[in-house]
């Protein structure tokens, strides 16, 4: 899933549980993704064209270990058993958005599955649907995502207060909604 679908939908999720933790859950949601945030910007400085980023880099050890602890769910289970444990809402929620994050991975990603059970095992579900690669159906991943994330926005706009939030929802389903057409319709 992209980064900001993790967000929207986890945040549908758990904002009824837990109103207070909603920068712990949106930063929970889209952290796994974080190391290749560093990955792009990284190759950005040191001038590495799109296709050698994804093509060769990405699939290095570093770069692939870095990617997968951020995407352990053993990992994000343990710090928010710790954080209950220890009365830190903000960290648990924080956690809890992570695991979600990577069980919304599971199943739409299928050359580029994460090692979701480290450190535990290094065994991959490669999903025979992804969100982003044609080969592997992501027309349909993508338009699973692409409801999804419009059926969390239908849910959360009557409970959001303002209306620049309720304008970057918008925003963000009309551009998923027409790269979709872009990428997978035309």
């Amino acid at each position: 899933m992209n980064s900001t679908s993790h967000a929207i939908v986890n945040y549908a999720i758990l904002s009824g549980v837990a109103p207070k933790q909603t920068w712990p859950i949106l930063i929970g949601s889209v952290l796994p993704d974080f190391p290749m945030l560093v990955l792009v910007i990284w190759a950005r400085i040191n001038g590495i064209p799109g296709r050698e980023l994804w093509g060769e880099v990405y699939w290095q050890p570093f770069w692939q270990d870095f990617t997968h602890y951020f995407h352990s769910i053993p990992i994000a289970a343990a710090i928010a058993l710790i954080a209950h444990y220890f009365g830190i809402a903000w960290l648990k929620y924080l956690a809890i958005a992570m695991v979600m994050h990577s069980l919304g991975d599971i199943p739409l990603h299928n050359n580029d599955a994460h090692r979701h059970f480290l450190p535990f095992t290094d065994y991959k579900f490669i999903s025979p649907v992804s969100y982003w690669d044609k080969r592997h159906n992501a027309v349909w991943g993508a338009l699973g995502e692409n409801l999804a994330v419009l059926g969390s926005t239908i849910y959360l706009f009557p409970s959001i207060g303002t209306w620049i939030v309720k304008g970057l929802l918008t925003l963000l389903n009309g551009l998923a909604w027409t790269a979709y057409i872009f990428f997978f319709l035309a």
